[in-house]
């Protein structure tokens, strides 16, 4: 059998969960996480900033064997030179192993750099830090960057183990967060790759030097003192506090010998990788979870079917909860939540919704909640014909235009649909950019202007992000250096359908002022099938099996019919089809598959920022299409299926809308 290592990625798992390490490359075990580089290279462009860090750094040799033997046995032949820049550096410690982004060598002194898709300012001071805890004299690692500072910490560590005479020292190299481009098309000079062997790679278009990609879009960011915090720390690891070396014997031998470290469970067992849903279990998979529970709280797998504490939206208090033995919402009193009333706004508040779900738990209650009420007052106050949009994006380590920074928002495709009066329902319009290295966010808003200025009626959003994306695009507008001739124009229209920030620091509102669906979701509508989630991904299959009147409209093949909805990309389509027990398709899952070999779901699930990304497939596709080597007719095929999925996007708000007004219609004739 051959020797499991710990590894820097191992490390970093085992540093957050060591119980992980049990479950962790064992294919008994399901794993939610999705286990393809290529989707996660798309989504955060780090083979492209891994590449041009390269360049950064002429001359450097590259490891490229997988066997690790033979890559250390490479690697330590170029360490013999007095100096050796090395890519991709093997170096093993007894069970350590570690394979460096950029390893520098001049004379006895070493420098590991670590390379992140991830911005910084080199203008803000102690960003790496707590600021509440420097504040008091403590230096305690920013959480948001403690991840990417306890990596190079090992690596650097692991080398001074290794070659113990080498002066080691330890950088990352990260998006430049003030830097901005002084060419065009720089991202259009790297591309992704499958290798044969099946891993991802950047490459460098021929030709490309650092001379030809203008100005630095990298920075290098020593971090010696905070190496010497994670060094210095003790840490607190299966009931015993543990300096830095004991915690990697303890993790090196956990992962090696495949230890059952006993789980510290808590509330952030909710987002485990190893809770793995009904279909993984179809499969033959343990649960991780499921196991680590039973071990630390002795629970019985009947357990398992009843809604933990951590599951309720929004809640802050679950920790506190767990920790006193109060594990499941059925066990929580009234007193637990303590819901109120906030301020003088109707709907549910925050507290209120949470002892919702609460109650249809204990009362095991699976019938929906809707406030007709209150969403009749809402429905009062819109302009006929109603308009509802939604944006696709993305946010690219390396711009596209010149003058433009790393990781600025690029808005690439809207749909849109409209509602007329008398009910009449369209797909009117919808914009998506096919041109390589383009950057589109101007004529895109342009195209949202003309499909928009032609009435005054009500526009719909389905939570915050078109209104942040439109005003990131106002921001550009004002801030570009070349002439817009409508720029004037634009900036109008964007604010007369948006909230901003005036110039007295609040919040100013437009005239037409998109409303936010997902608010209204959240004051007037629940479903215990929602499971405390309003992402419009589980709120429509919720609807669409509690409406009557929904299942037997769309049953029929009348989307995209004549005499029907009118559709831009579908023809006489049936949004409902039941499956063996009569439960409607999730209508997301019935959509074309945007590539042959990437499943649309499992795109949809990126990691993004420590939350699931709802435009995940629109994204990660957009990205396949800008960084990756595609056909005229495959880009054209690949668009017509993204057309598709973001056509649903605003067709599932129509018919949130539509279950709505036909259950508040409903309730009208019974009382007349």
């Amino acid at each position: 059998m051959s020797v499991r290592f710990l590894t820097k990625s191992r490390f970093k798992i085992g540093f957050e969960c060591p119980t992980k390490l049990f479950f962790l490359d064992d294919p008994a075990y399901g794993n939610s996480n999705i286990d393809n580089s290529f989707l996660e290279a798309l989504a955060e462009g780090g083979f492209q900033v891994g590449e041009l860090a390269k360049i950064y750094h002429p001359g450097g040799v590259e490891i490229k064997t997988l066997d690790k033997v033979e890559a250390v046995k490479q690697t330590n032949e170029l360490l013999k030179q007095k100096s050796a820049i090395i890519f991709e550096a093997a170096i093993q410690h007894k069970n350590l192993f570690i394979r460096a982004d950029i390893l520098i060598k001049n004379g006895d002194a070493i420098e590991i750099i670590e390379v992140k898709a991830k911005s910084y300012d080199p203008h803000e001071e102690d960003q790496f830090y707590n600021k509440s805890q420097l504040k008091k004299g403590v230096k305690k690692l920013s959480s948001a960057w403690e991840p990417y500072l306890i990596d190079v910490a090992f690596q650097c560590y692991v080398v001074k183990c290794a070659i113990p005479s080498a002066k080691v020292s330890g950088s990352l190299m990260l998006a430049d967060k003030s830097a901005k481009a002084s060419i065009d098309g720089i991202n259009q000079k790297f591309f992704l790759e499958k290798a044969a062997d099946g891993r991802t790679a950047a490459r460098a278009a021929g030709g490309v030097n650092e001379e030809s990609l203008g100005d630095r879009l990298l920075v290098r960011v020593p971090v010696p003192d905070e190496i010497d915090v994670v060094w210095n720390s003790a840490y607190e690891i299966a009931e015993q506090a543990l300096p830095f070396p004991g915690l990697v014997d303890f993790l090196a031998e956990t992962c090696v010998n495949r230890n059952f470290v006993r789980p510290m469970v808590g509330s952030q067992c909710k987002s485990c990788e190893f809770r793995i849903d009904k279909e993984l279990k179809s499969q033959g998979k343990k649960s991780g979870f499921e196991h680590c529970w039973q071990a630390a709280q002795n629970l019985k797998l009947a357990d398992f079917e009843r809604p933990f504490v951590f599951d309720i939206w929004n809640f802050r208090k679950s920790g506190g909860l767990i920790e006193s033995g109060t594990l499941f919402m059925d066990q929580l009193s009234e007193a637990d939540i303590a819901p109120s009333k906030s301020g003088d706004s109707i709907g549910l508040s925050s507290s209120e919704r949470q002892w919702l779900q609460v109650e249809k738990v204990k009362n095991k209650d699976q019938t929906p909640f809707i406030d007709k009420h209150g969403l009749t007052k809402e429905f009062s106050t819109w302009r006929y014909p109603l308009h509802f949009i939604d944006f696709e994006t993305t946010m690219v380590a390396i711009p596209f235009h010149k003058g433009r920074k790393p990781y600025e928002q690029i808005a690439f495709q809207f749909s849109h649909h409209r509602v007329e009066k008398d009910g009449t329902i369209a797909h009117v319009s919808e914009y998506i950019n096919r041109e390589k290295g383009k950057f589109p966010n101007f004529d895109f808003v342009r195209a949202l202007k003309k499909s928009l200025e032609g009435d005054s009626g009500t526009i719909f959003r389905y939570a915050a992000h078109e209104n942040t994306v439109l005003n990131q695009i106002k921001d550009q507008l004002l801030s570009w250096e070349e002439p817009i001739k409508d720029r004037d124009d634009l900036v109008r229209f964007i604010e007369s359908i948006t909230s901003y920030s005036g110039g007295s620091g609040k919040s100013v509102s437009g005239p037409r002022c998109m409303i936010d669906l997902c608010d209204l979701v959240k004051k007037y509508f629940y479903h215990p099938n929602m499971k405390g989630s309003n992402s419009i991904k589980k709120v429509l299959p919720v609807i669409l099996n509690a409406s009557d009147f929904l299942k037997k409209k769309y049953q029929s093949p009348v989307y995209g019919a004549a005499g029907g909805v009118r559709s831009l990309n579908f023809q006489d389509w049936k949004w409902i089809e039941a499956d063996a027990s009569g439960v409607a398709k999730d209508p997301y899952k019935r959509l074309p598959p945007i590539f042959s070999d990437l499943d649309l779901e499992e795109m949809d699930s990126l990691i993004m920022d420590g939350s699931i990304a709802d435009g995940g497939a629109a994204m990660t596709a957009y990205s396949r299409m800008q960084f990756t080597e595609m056909t005229e007719a495959e880009c054209e095929r690949v668009a017509k299926a993204l057309m598709k999925y973001c056509e649903l996007d605003t067709f599932a708000m129509v018919m949130i809308w539509e279950y709505w007004k036909h259950e508040i219609e409903k309730t009208a004739r019974k009382a007349a």
